[in-house]
């Protein structure tokens, strides 16, 4: 049975940076140089990266942290911290307003086995917490908008009521291939919903080495690590099975690794942080988690890859047929 990484990301709401000296004047212009060429939205990365060291799609995107699309104020913020070596900025509440994310689906970029895979995985989402999802109305100014331009996985942080169009994009593949992969399409919905990657959390170096020496010059900033006021596990153990963890050989400069290796599937305890950054019913309950990693357990070979006789036999109707 194919085990899959649905992930989570360790969630955000406020961004505290490690404590650091001072920066140079040469090192914050690097700094920002990196962080503004996450937002030209090309490829090379990925094509280069991939082919040292294949990871997961959403990783060799090219964007912050391999698939995160930064704003320009966050950009601004990222860089002021970090020529301050402060700890210290604060981002504003990413969850969703009301629970519900409202999304639209860009017209002409996806085909319908591709629509319906899109749809199965928020019916994942709405199953396993108390988020709810709708189409788009004329009147709605924040929304999510899926497009499916051939740079890879990609997606915004959290919502934010000046952003407008919040993104996310699935490069086409075949259901269950490339950004097509149902965790990986779960992990973008996650970065959405307002989480980064699990390897941010403040107690990574606890259980997990970083090996610096193996990583693509100009990528170590992808594996900064958080305080707990802005990367938290909601009261739940660091995992290496979640998949909102790296590959073993992220950003990797010679195909060997640059973390421990990590995931196989979703676990309950993803769902649950999900829950508890929501506030849905009995996030906090022992025996609502046990009863959630029951059910969990049975929905690993669901979400699993299909051969290829079986990707569509398992995806149903789609209630709301997207233009």
């Amino acid at each position: 049975m194919i085990r899959l990484c649905i992930l989570l990301l360790a969630l955000v709401g406020a961004i505290w940076c490690v404590p650091s000296p001072l920066k140079s004047p040469e090192q914050v212009e690097e700094y920002k140089k990196f962080l503004q060429q996450t937002r030209q939205g090309n490829n090379t990365f990925l094509v280069s990266s991939n082919a040292i060291a294949p990871g997961g799609v959403w990783e060799n995107s090219g964007k912050f942290e391999g698939d995160i699309v930064l704003d320009d104020w966050q950009i601004d913020a990222l860089v002021t911290d970090y020529a301050a070596g402060r700890a210290a900025y604060i981002w504003p509440n990413t969850k969703w307003p009301g629970n519900v994310v409202v999304y639209e689906i860009a017209g002409g970029h996806f085909n319908q086995a591709q629509i319906n895979h899109i749809i199965r995985s928020i019916q994942w989402i709405e199953h396993f917490s108390c988020i709810r999802f709708r189409l788009r109305n004329a009147n709605d100014r924040n929304y999510v908008r899926l497009t499916g331009y051939n740079n890879g996985c990609y997606a915004s942080v959290g919502f934010w009521h000046d952003r407008g169009i919040h993104t996310m994009n699935l490069t086409p593949a075949d259901p269950d291939r490339g950004c097509f992969v149902m965790t990986t399409i779960i992990h973008e919905w996650l970065h959405v919903l307002g989480f980064f990657h699990m390897q941010s959390a403040y107690n990574r170096d606890n259980y997990v080495r970083i090996a610096w020496e193996n990583i693509l010059r100009g990528m170590e900033y992808n594996f900064d690590r958080y305080e707990s006021n802005i990367v938290s596990n909601l009261g739940l153990p660091y995992e290496y099975t979640s998949c909102m963890h790296y590959f073993a050989t992220a950003f990797s400069i010679n195909g060997r690794p640059t973390i421990i290796p990590l995931r196989s599937y979703v676990t309950h305890y993803d769902w649950l942080r999900l829950r508890r950054h929501y506030n849905c019913p009995g996030a906090w309950s022992a025996e609502e988690a046990k009863l959630l990693e029951a059910e969990v357990e049975k929905s690993i070979p669901l979400m699993a890859p299909k051969a290829d006789d079986e990707i569509i036999a398992d995806i149903p109707e789609v209630v709301e047929k997207q233009e």
